[in-house]
């Protein structure tokens, strides 16, 4: 009887191992604390020792109940679309705003789907975008600038 293995899943879970681990380690420099007083380090060594184990035990998965998986053609468009949205967020927001930017990026990301039509990209990118702003803006009390000084009312 000859088992079967995962690339795909050994390969994902050995991906999660290698970021959880770094997270562990480099929690390390900071003061761990205690469970009922957190230092400034506790918290990615939580996070990151968790990662590590999720991804070992997707690698033990793979290696012991493998399935075969056959992958589609890469979706260039969206790929393409998702990264233009990203890196447009990141150089304009400062700029532009939180409002505008996370408008824009919310419309552009939703169009990556050939399926999509303009009304509901609208829609869509409307509703990230009121969510968005009570989330980090309001609940989160970040300092980002709603409207930036390329939009002067």
């Amino acid at each position: 009887m000859e088992r079967r293995r995962s690339f795909p899943d050994v390969l994902a879970g050995g991906i999660f191992v290698l970021i959880g681990g770094a997270f562990v380690v480099g929690s390390l420099s900071y003061e761990l604390g205690t469970p009922l007083r957190m230092g400034p380090g506790y918290f990615p060594l939580l996070v990151g020792a968790i990662l590590a184990a999720l991804g070992l035990v997707i690698v033990a998965k793979g290696l012991v109940a493998g399935e075969v998986v056959s992958f589609g053609s890469i979706p260039w468009r969206a790929v393409g679309v998702i990264v233009i949205a990203v890196v447009f967020f990141g150089y304009s927001v400062r700029r532009l705003g939180f409002v505008p930017t996370s408008a824009v990026t919310a419309f552009l990301v939703t169009l990556a789907s050939r399926r999509v039509r303009i009304l509901a990209a609208l829609a869509v990118a409307a509703g990230l975008t009121v969510a968005s702003t009570l989330i980090f803006v309001v609940g989160l009390q970040l300092r980002i600038p709603l409207w930036g000084p390329w939009l002067s009312f």
